[in-house]
């Protein structure tokens, strides 16, 4: 009789050890799920976030940036971005250009790795979205159609690939469940250094830039919120209770950065804004992202009540230091926070997620470490990507007469309100 057992469970062996790499309905299901939400952050969820912060006669145009960053990084990501992030090699990857050798049989894990191919090209394309948030109402459509696709190739497949993809060279060794690093501090860094370049608007600190649509704003938040449900808890690759504990944590911190901005405000001015609100909802989901799928609720409360306390005084405060005109604070709200998120991952860990040799201080130093190539990789790369961009757009900064104009007319002969 043992010898029976004995026989059949060396037969199942097999079956056993191929479990995980056989389909799972349900997790593709998903997954297919949790790509249509993340799709909608951009082209809308971030469109309307951004449109309604900018002024009335560039709302077009910052939307439109949103909506091609979507485009660019689509069609980019199939054709070398996807290879570069999660082919083999160790500071690159390759082998996979154009999708090559993927076929509908392959697998990422229990799903399509086609579906993850589309799944982490949403990433991408919202990164260079909001890095687009720092230099509106100035830079010219052409260029950051040309940027959004060179950046995504050159700085963010390859973070990405040192992050996730599996590569040996600059491997982080950090925890970044769902985009701390890759998307938020990286974005964020990016559009900081090309506003930078670009300088500021006209009469950025002289005249009243007032937001085209308080009401736009908050309805964008809206949809970034729900579609940061399928961008962490998607980033499980699984429908199982990590996912779920991603689900519920995001939405806690989310929820916290909402009250830690306007509790912050409103000790400072006296007011609660709707736009500050809107505002702490994003920072909220920034901080808590990379820590998505290992802090529990208590963590989240408080990851995501700093993280809208830290993008308020970001903005409102330590901005004014550095004199650079990040439009739509993409670089306080996604960078800044986005490094509090990082820092605060290694230190709100859950129990019943804890790693059994997990050590603060030796994973605290591999948070630090991949903070700092970030932003030193990120800020050299864009500097360089967006000078290419620029020589083959002539000069990547719209004229004098463009940007007085308004960018919607002069660049899209459009208005967003045809009264």
């Amino acid at each position: 009789m043992k010898m029976k057992l004995f026989t059949l469970l060396a037969l199942l062996m097999p079956v056993l050890a191929s479990a995980e790499d056989s389909l799972n309905g349900g997790d593709t299901a998903w997954m297919i799920v949790a790509t249509a939400f993340v799709m909608l952050m951009t082209p809308a969820g971030l469109a309307l976030f951004y449109g309604g912060m900018t002024r009335h006669k560039n709302i077009l145009n910052t939307m439109g940036m949103s909506l091609m960053a979507f485009a660019v990084g689509t069609v980019v990501w199939v054709i070398a971005g996807y290879s570069i992030a999660f082919g083999d090699g160790d500071f690159f990857g390759t082998g996979k250009i154009m999708l090559d050798g993927i076929t509908d049989k392959s697998l990422n894990g229990t799903i399509p790795e086609l579906l993850f191919v589309a799944f982490q090209g949403t990433f991408a394309a919202i990164a260079v979205a909001i890095a687009s948030g720092s230099m509106i109402e100035r830079v010219k459509f052409s260029t950051f159609t040309i940027f959004s696709a060179l950046w995504i190739l050159a700085v963010y497949a390859p973070i990405t690939h040192w992050a996730w993809g599996g590569g040996t060279t600059l491997n982080f060794d950090e925890m970044d469940f769902a985009g701390g690093t890759v998307v938020h501090i990286n974005a964020g860094v990016a559009g900081f250094v090309v506003a930078l370049i670009l300088g500021p608007r006209k009469g950025y600190g002289k005249v009243a830039m007032k937001p085209f649509s308080p009401i736009l704003t908050v309805l964008g938040a809206a949809l970034l919120w729900f579609g940061w449900f399928g961008f962490n808890a998607g980033s499980e690759v699984a429908a199982d209770g990590v996912a779920g504990n991603a689900f519920l944590v995001t939405n806690v911190a989310a929820s916290m950065g909402v009250i830690g901005w306007l509790v912050v405000e409103y000790i400072a001015y006296k007011k609660a804004t709707l736009i500050g609100g809107a505002s702490g909802a994003v920072a909220g989901l920034v901080a808590i992202t990379p820590a998505s799928g290992s802090a529990d609720v208590a963590g989240a409360m408080i990851i995501g009540l700093v993280g809208g306390a830290l993008g308020f005084y970001g903005v409102s405060k330590i901005k004014k230091w550095f004199k650079v005109d990040d439009s739509l604070d993409a670089f306080w709200v996604h960078g800044f926070v986005g490094i509090w998120g990082s820092i605060a991952t290694a230190l709100f860990i859950a129990p019943y997620l804890k790693p059994d040799d997990f050590e603060l201080g030796s994973q605290m130093l591999a948070q630090l470490k991949a903070i700092g190539t970030t932003i030193l990789y990120s800020s050299i790369m864009t500097a360089i990507v967006f000078f290419i961009s620029s020589a083959l757009t002539g000069g990547g900064r719209v004229d004098e007469e463009a940007e007085f104009k308004g960018l919607d007319e002069d660049t899209h002969g459009e208005q967003a309100l045809n009264l």
